[in-house]
Parts: C-alpha cells; structure tokens; sequence
C-alpha cells in the first residue's frame, strides 16, 4: 500500500535478512516512523509492545525472529530456547505458533551449518505469501461490497472494528483488502471506524484509509449499535485473532458486541482471515481461547497530541484503581455470516470442508 504516495509494507527484510524493518505503530498517527530489528530479542520486544499487531502481521515478525535466532546459535538447545520464548510473545494470535511450527518443520530436520540460508529463505515465502493471501481475500470480499451497492444504488456503509488493515499484515490487510479493491474498481463507499478503546487502534484505520482516500468516519466504540439502529451500516467486516475450526471468532475486545448488534439488527456480520489464523486444534472458542490481558496502564494512560505538536501521555485515573483490561473477545459462530478467506467466502460450519487439505493428520 502507500504512505505519502509511496509504496510501503508494514515489515521487510533488509541486509539480506541480517535484519528486518518494520513500521512502529505505537508512534502512529501521530507520527511515521520506521524501525530496524536485528536481534530475535528486538522481534519478541516489538511483539509484546504492539510495534507490531495483527495476527498475520505477528506471526511474521515471529518468522522473522526464528531467522535472527539461527543466525546467532543454529543448535538444537539455543534454538529450542529462542523458539519457545518467541512462541509465547503473544497468546492469542494463532499466527504466531504457526509461524514457528512452519519455521522449525524446515529447520530441524537440517544441519545447522546450513539452518541460516534456509531460515531466510523460509522467512521471505511466508512474507510474500502473506501479500499474496491478503490480496485474495480482497478479491473474494470486494463482491460483497460491489453487490450491495448494485442493490442499495448508494455510497456502502461499512463498519470495521481494531486495524484489520495493511497495518496488521505485510500489504493490503484482511478486513480492509475488499474494502480497497472495492473502491479501486470505483465502487462507491463509505468506512465506519471504531476508535478500537483502549489501545485506540481505530486511529491506525482512520489513517491508512486517509492515506488512500477512502471515505470514512472515526466513532467512538458504543456508537455502532445505534448506527445499526438507523440502518447506517450495510455491512461489517472485521479481522481476527484466532479462529476454531467451527467458526468461532477471537478478536478485538468489543467484536463481539458489534456482532450482537449486527445479529439484532439483520445487518451481515463477516470476519476476514486466513487460513493460518484457524486454530484447528481447538472447536469452542469461549472454553479453549486463550484471552490475552494485558496490563492497567493502557486504561489509566492516553496517548495524544497537544496544541503544540508535543505527543505525551496523560494519565486520565488514579494509578490505584482496579482495572480489568482482556485484550480480546470471542464471537460465536452463530454471529458470523461468513468468513472471508483466501479460498472464497465460507460459512463457519464448512471450515474443515473447505480446508480438508489443512486438517491435522490422526
């Protein structure tokens, strides 16, 4: 995608992947800035503070991570160690055990003297398949979004809850990729945007689909459901964390009352998500889901901008008060109209048809 006009992905590989380069997103939207990672440590470290988010996205950075890994030790022991604590950054993501599962199904079964070329090699696929898989969800969704607008005649009033955006992966983003290729084929429409509380990361969509001139709106997290009430949203589209091979859905804290108020109000509720992001090990989402929390301050600080162009935190309640912070939610399948992926669009209940070829082996 682009920032300023030119070509930008959220994370790439540089000095022939001695190092990657990523988008530190805890600066943004305030401002751009770019960061390099050249030790496991800096990857697992971007991981935990949110440099980096979204579930394909981490999962990269984890790939990456392995990478560094070998280059400083490829035995066995130092590798096993590295792998574990990458594997742990973040719990909820699935990605991220993917990506080291992957990582390691090529690594050791090699020779060490020989883990390095094949690590970057393996690292740089996943990368471009990322871009790859998130333009074909794109392509599969924008349907969806130009069908509506044949029907309806009108701009498309779309909701989106977090960043479900380039930002969450190397190019193009899960929840928004049919929300550019639908505007880049001229289909009028217009973008709903959850501020995303309490990491505010609605911001990170308001910006990136400025940055293309994609019609949209910021609100404030309560207000879809009166939105839907009005019969301003057409449609939802969000991203996820984890998925269950039946469709339940683990996302952003806040998904599932959207999903809720979709439910209620007949509007279709779709989740847009690889397949590296189904947990086929795990059926009930509300038992089995690990939920990700995370700590106080992110309720008790906010970040922002004053009149003179300083970005600074402000603590906005006693540091004393009991908060409860869970990162995310999980939305049952009965919620979900379908779920966007790179094979097409596909109800919750057809999962393990659609993907019979990425089942685990009895």
């Amino acid at each position: 995608m682009k920032v300023y006009g030119e070509p930008t992905r959220s994370i790439r590989s540089i000095n022939g992947g001695m190092a990657v380069e990523i988008v530190d997103q805890t600066l943004l939207p305030y401002r751009f800035e770019k960061r390099i990672l050249s030790d496991w440590r800096d990857c697992v470290e971007a991981i935990r503070t949110m440099r980096v988010r979204g579930a394909p996205l981490i999962g990269i950075t984890g790939a990456w991570a392995v990478a560094l890994a070998v280059r400083e030790n490829p035995e066995n022991e130092a590798l096993k160690k590295a792998t574990d604590v990458i594997a742990s950054a973040r719990p909820t993501a699935v990605n991220l055990s993917w990506a080291v599962r992957r990582m390691l199904s090529v690594l050791l079964p090699r020779d060490p003297s020989l883990r390095l070329e094949m690590a970057i090699k393996t690292a740089e696929e996943m990368t471009q398949e990322d871009v790859f898989t998130c333009r074909a969800i794109g392509e599969a969704g924008m349907t969806l979004i130009s069908d509506l607008y044949t029907k309806l005649r009108r701009p498309v009033n779309i909701l989106t809850h977090c960043n479900a955006g380039w930002f969450a992966t190397v190019d193009y983003g899960t929840a928004l990729s049919p929300i550019y290729m639908a505007f880049e084929q001229g289909t009028p429409l217009h973008v709903w945007v959850d501020e995303t509380r309490p990491r505010n990361q609605g911001l990170l969509t308001a910006w990136e689909l400025g940055q293309h001139g994609v019609p949209h709106t910021l609100i404030a997290d309560n207000v879809g459901g009166q939105l839907m009430q009005q019969g301003e949203v057409d449609l939802v589209i969000v991203g996820a964390d984890r998925i269950t091979r039946r469709g339940d859905v683990a996302n952003k804290i806040g998904t599932y009352l959207k999903a809720l108020a979709a439910k209620d109000n007949e509007v279709p509720f779709y989740v847009a998500a690889p397949e590296s992001t189904i947990d086929w090990t795990s059926t009930d989402g509300k038992r089995e889901i690990h939920i990700e929390d995370r700590s106080a301050s992110e309720l008790l600080v906010v970040q922002g901008m004053d009149s003179t162009g300083r970005v600074g935190s402000v603590q906005i309640a006693p540091s004393e008060m009991a908060v409860a912070n869970p990162a995310f939610d999980v939305t049952h399948n009965r919620f979900v109209t379908g779920i966007i992926t790179e094979r097409g669009i596909v109800k919750p209940v057809d999962l393990t048809r659609v993907f019979s070829d990425m089942l685990p082996k009895a």
